[in-house]
């Protein structure tokens, strides 16, 4: 209402309301019946002499109400109307007042398919409501043809090829050659991508000639790389990395094959462009080596086989700032990441290994596989640099007994032990990671099946031997510092 309604408003007072409904109703302005409304033409209802109401519609021209005299109703034909503001005898107005009210859109009923029938079959139908036409066996639907109007032509509206979509791709679920109408559909390519959102995204082809998602909040498809699901396991087997076997192809197939001069290191593929390594392994003599130094491979299990094909560029290699280990005794913080050049697309041989979530926990003794082509053994302590990659499954160990099995070592020689690190291992040796495994990952399976990075091969004492175990970076507590690198570069 007017302000001090039904008395007179203060003179030159500017009010605004805004009634505010959601999408599928309509709004009534109901006025009281104490004024009326006349209609007037634009020029006279543009020079209000006394007071007016003005009703803004967004994307509508605006509705001016007058303060008149005369009794009248609204002609619907015009934008512009005049309205009584019920003035009396010493020029002053009684304001106004209204009520609002909302009522759903409603859609016409459908009509009776011949061969086929509607459902649901409803007495009213609203905005957005839903139905499906089906029809009788034998039949086939087919969608009606729209066209446009243009240099009084008919033109069929058709809205084009869909986008392509990457790492996915489009089938048509019906209508014919992107015509109105026409629905389609993206797929991902899995089980190596899977949709965002977690839904294939239908599009439909509109009237104004653009491709519309079903789904409200997804602007458009996009295929996320699924981690840490391998399409091969290797048996459970718990015998001879050292004392590890042969792995199957496709088992772990984010292993990374890293050649630094004549040091044979591994890595672990995180993303489409990254790998995460250990820092010892891109450094020599203190300093990081340029991306041009590396000889980098995916998705194969053999040395030969690896050495016959191209290297994949790198184009920049990050390590961790705090690293430093000038006399091979400080590995705190050993964790660097190396940018490639060109994505690369995951298949059954090369996938993503997921990076550690809250929730992921390193539990002592939880059962790890660590991989790797370097030092292995042939049972009976001769030791050679394997052809093939290795695994081995060796449990997570308890702080404390990391800590015990460094006792003996002289202090001028003891590797510094912190939180960063954690160890894993068997109390009489035989199974272990080794030189030429480094940079390469001890990873843990959650509930779910999921494979993810715990740890990285970082550093040791004799391979093996009874009483020691091997030393992991604690990829969990780099997660943040993964994440800025990637996002950053």
């Amino acid at each position: 209402m007017s302000p001090g309604y039904p008395n007179p408003s203060p003179d030159a007072l500017s009010c605004q309301y805004i009634i505010s409904v959601e999408s599928g109703f309509t709004l009534s302005l109901n006025f009281s019946d104490k004024f009326h409304i006349e209609s007037v033409d634009t020029e006279e209802g543009l020079n209000c002499p006394h007071h007016w109401l003005e009703v803004i519609i967004p994307g509508r021209n605006p509705m001016k109400l007058c303060g008149g005299t005369s009794p009248g109703l609204i002609n619907t034909n015009s934008n512009i109307v005049k309205l009584d503001y019920n003035i009396d005898n010493q020029g002053q107005s009684n304001g106004w007042s209204l009520d609002y009210s909302t009522h759903r859109v409603t859609c016409p009923v459908p009509g009776q398919v011949a061969k086929g029938k509607v459902t649901p079959s409803l007495t009213e139908y609203f905005y957005r409501d839903y139905i499906f036409v089906r029809c009788d066996e034998g039949y086939k639907l087919m969608m009606a043809i729209r066209y446009e109007r243009a240099n009084n032509q008919d033109k069929l509206i058709d809205c084009g090829e869909p986008e392509p979509l990457l790492n996915g791709g489009v089938n048509f679920l019906s209508g014919f050659q992107n015509q109105y109408l026409s629905v389609v559909q993206y797929h991902c390519n899995e089980p190596f991508y899977s949709p965002y959102g977690g839904n294939n995204v239908s599009l439909t082809c509109e009237a104004d000639r653009r491709w519309r998602s079903n789904h409200d909040v997804i602007l458009r498809p996009a295929c996320l790389p699924v981690c840490g699901r391998p399409t091969k396991q290797n048996e459970n087997h718990f015998q001879r990395i050292i004392g590890g076997n042969d792995a199957g192809e496709h088992t772990i197939p984010w292993q990374a094959f890293i050649n630094v001069g004549d040091s044979r290191g591994g890595g672990m593929i995180i993303a489409d462009r990254w790998i995460l390594t250990a820092a010892h392994v891109v450094m020599m003599n203190g300093q990081v080596q340029t991306p041009e130094a590396f000889s980098i491979h995916l998705g194969r299990t053999d040395v030969h086989q690896i050495l016959e094909t191209p290297s994949l560029n790198a184009t920049a290699v990050h390590v961790h700032p705090q690293y430093n280990n000038p006399n091979g005794l400080n590995y705190d913080h050993d964790i660097a990441l190396i940018k490639l050049k060109d994505p690369v697309t995951f298949e059954a041989a090369i996938m993503p290994l997921c990076l550690p979530s809250e929730d992921d926990r390193y539990d002592s003794g939880m059962i790890g596989l660590v991989s790797g082509f370097g030092i292995t053994d042939k049972g009976n302590q001769q030791r050679f640099l394997t052809n093939k990659l290795k695994y081995v499954h060796i449990p997570v160990v308890e702080q404390e007994r990391c800590s015990n099995s460094l006792k003996l070592i002289p202090r001028s020689q003891k590797p510094i032990l912190t939180d960063n690190m954690f160890c894993a291992g068997t109390p009489e040796g035989r199974k272990d990671s080794c030189q030429g495994d480094s940079g390469s990952g001890f990873t843990l399976q959650s509930e779910d099946g999921r494979f993810w990075a715990a740890g990285i091969v970082s550093w040791g004492i004799k391979c093996g031997q009874k009483g020691t175990y091997g030393f992991y970076t604690k990829v969990a507590n780099y997660v943040d510092w993964i994440n800025k690198i990637m996002r950053e570069n």
